[in-house]
């Protein structure tokens, strides 16, 4: 049974840091492309970024230059190392496998505020 646990969600003032996690099991981790979604109070869920191997990357124009995926396939753990924090990204961040239909998580909520 696939277990995707976001974690590292907290509360930052604009222009701070914070790094996610998505600790991931019940599937062979190393062989699939993860994402990152993120959804915002009363919009819809969004893409972020994407790892389709330790070197290749995409993000959304909104936080390229600002967040960086990454990936530990020793640890079954995906991250998402989050720069330059703006009030527009306050949301609940979610991980996935790239292009599957695997149930959403529980999130993790990042709240950017002065």
């Amino acid at each position: 049974q696939v277990q995707l646990v976001e974690s590292g969600g907290g509360l930052v003032q604009p222009g701070g840091s914070l790094r996610l996690s998505c600790a991931a099991s019940g599937f062979t981790f190393s062989m699939y492309a993860m994402s990152w979604y993120r959804q915002a109070p009363g919009k819809e869920r969004e893409f972020v970024a994407r790892i389709m191997s330790l070197t290749t990357t995409n993000y959304a124009d909104s936080v390229k230059g600002r967040f960086t995926i990454s990936r530990d396939n020793a640890k079954n753990t995906l991250y998402l190392q989050m720069n330059s924090l703006k009030p527009e990204d306050t949301a609940v961040y979610y991980c996935r496998r790239t292009g599957t239909n695997d149930s959403w998580g529980q999130g993790t909520q990042v709240t950017v505020s002065s």
